[in-house]
């Protein structure tokens, strides 16, 4: 309920199910206080019953130091975006599934200018040549990560995509040839990137096709990082 009031909500699952999701929270908030006011006292004060009293006593306290641990670590530590720590676990652009027919000259036809991360991702797995990129330029927001071949030229604007939460979220990331970007840009910082898209000077890359930067520049983490 808190990080939905707080808009952060979408930090931990897709926007389809914020209603749901507070919804059900406070339904269940309000079955854990009736379950308290109508549960009933200790009926065994009983010497025979001390040690049994004490045992739940002892568990009831662990698990109110518990529970209040974790709401104060959810109030004052700040929910953090996944980032490529999460990133080296799962398959780069392994959501970035084959387009349809329909779905591939949507993007075609639309305006390159407005694809987004996931767009060209999908776009570069379909194997076109140097030819289909010939003209269009790319204006993309992501956090920088290293293609693995070649971490010293070429690295990744990425972003995670939601289907569900982030526990399913997959990453996606278009490969942008850049010497030298360690020294502007640290690993997982945000960066906006535009530029045309053409084949991959880098020997080493196993990517075929890479946009050669315009302009790179920092930017800050937008509000939604994710993208569905």
């Amino acid at each position: 309920m808190w990080l939905g009031i707080t808009g952060q909500l979408g930090l931990y699952i897709h926007p389809r199910y914020f209603a749901f999701s507070i919804i059900m929270a406070v339904v269940a908030a309000a079955v854990v206080i009736v379950s308290f006011a109508l549960s009933p006292g200790d009926e065994h004060a009983g010497h025979d019953h001390e040690a049994e009293t004490g045992h739940k006593r002892f568990w009831a306290g662990a698990s109110s130091v518990v529970i209040a641990a974790s709401a104060v670590a959810l109030l004052v530590l700040p929910p953090t975006t996944l980032t490529t720590t999460t990133l080296e676990q799962r398959d780069l652009n392994g959501s970035a599934a084959a387009l349809t027919e329909e779905a591939s000259a949507k993007l075609t036809g639309g305006d390159a200018s407005k694809f987004s991360v996931k767009d060209w991702a999908s776009l570069l797995r379909q194997g076109a040549g140097v030819e289909f990129y010939a003209g269009k330029k790319a204006q993309l927001t992501g956090f920088v990560t290293p293609d693995q071949d070649d971490p010293e030229n070429v690295f990744y604007v990425a972003r995670f995509v939601v289907s569900h939460c982030v526990v399913d979220a997959q990453p996606v990331g278009v490969p942008v040839y850049r010497p030298g970007w360690q020294d502007e840009f640290p690993l997982d910082s945000w960066v906006g990137v535009s530029g045309g898209l053409t084949a991959n000077p880098s020997v080493a890359s196993s990517e075929g096709i890479v946009i050669i930067p315009e302009v790179v520049a920092a930017v800050d983490q937008p509000q939604q990082p994710y993208v569905y």
